[in-house]
């Protein structure tokens, strides 16, 4: 069974402060793009080499990413735990190495990027293997166990456009972009950690409880033409990421003044992004740009060539 992935990006990410339980309220507006992990699982004869960690999940997996974990720290391997687990308490069954399966990434979707690369490895292995075992699951207890894993997965069982608020758990499908199909991502090699991100964030005393309770009109913003729409955006988390990488903010700046026009960045970075209305424009303004140490790449936003997410 090969399995496509799709990354993500942050059009708006409004973040408040801190709460108790020490997570980040967020309103977020998230679609997919048209850049894929692909995610092959198989089923093996025999049982054996599919124990993870003492867990009943038998899964093993191998990457073309070798600085890629294969082990309990991969959201492929920790999901395909959480599902035979999920499904052991359901069916009263033991272990799950008589159904042993082995797993295949290849990584397209860098790590640390703001792409949400990771989360969609891991629905994509919670739809597969949800299948090849027969778990009987259905989407919506695939997306809660999706999100005992991470913020954004739950996402990418409702995509390709969704408004997202709570700690982003809480989905709600809006419609794709009308004109603002395409985006050009800039990756500089250089990731920034999520809890660095968020960690300078709450330092730097960011954060407005009234900025992820007060939504746009959704309805009005998916109707914009690019230029239009980038001038109303925002990533809350963009100055904290800065201050953990100012090369990043040197690098937005000067692709706005090379560009003209605004720059976002994805999540917590360190991918960046604008938008255009047509393949054409994004790729004449990708022709443009040299940069060294960063990867840019023409994609469509929300692409309906996308499966099974």
């Amino acid at each position: 069974m090969r399995l496509n992935a799709p990354a993500k990006i942050n059009l708006h990410l409004r973040v408040g402060p801190r709460r108790s339980d020490g997570f980040h309220p967020l309103l977020t507006w998230m679609v997919t793009v048209g850049l894929f992990d692909t995610l092959e699982l198989n089923p093996v004869d025999s049982p054996g080499g599919g124990w993870i960690d003492g867990s009943a999940a038998g899964l093993t997996l191998a990457t073309d990413e070798p600085a890629l974990p294969t082990d309990a720290r991969n959201l492929v391997v920790r999901a395909a735990v959480a599902l035979a687990d999920t499904r052991a308490r359901r069916v009263g069954e033991g272990p799950l190495a008589k159904n042993p399966v082995s797993a295949f990434l290849n990584k397209r979707i860098p790590a640390g990027a703001g792409l949400g690369g990771g989360s969609a490895d891991a629905a994509a292995t919670l739809i597969g293997l949800n299948r090849l075992w027969d778990a009987g699951l259905s989407a919506a207890e695939l997306a809660s166990i999706g999100a005992t894993l991470g913020s954004d997965v739950p996402f990418f069982f409702h995509g390709p456009s969704s408004v997202c608020s709570g700690r982003g758990e809480v989905v709600r499908p809006i419609a794709t972009p009308a004109h603002a199909k395409w985006a050009l991502l800039v990756m500089p090699k250089l990731g920034i950690s999520t809890a660095s991100a968020y960690a300078t964030f709450d330092a730097m005393g960011l954060g407005d409880d009234q900025s992820v309770v007060n939504e746009p009109d959704w309805s009005a913003w998916v109707k914009l033409d690019a230029s239009s729409l980038l001038h109303r955006l925002v990533n809350d988390l963009e100055p904290a990421a800065f201050a953990v990488a100012p090369t990043l903010g040197e690098l937005r700046t000067s692709l706005e003044e090379k560009l003209k026009r605004p720059v976002r960045m994805s999540g917590s970075g360190s991918t960046l992004f604008t938008l255009y209305d047509t393949e054409p424009q994004a790729k004449q303004a990708a022709r443009d740009l040299t940069i060294p140490d960063a990867r840019v790449e023409v994609v469509e936003v929300a692409p309906k060539e996308q499966a099974p997410i």
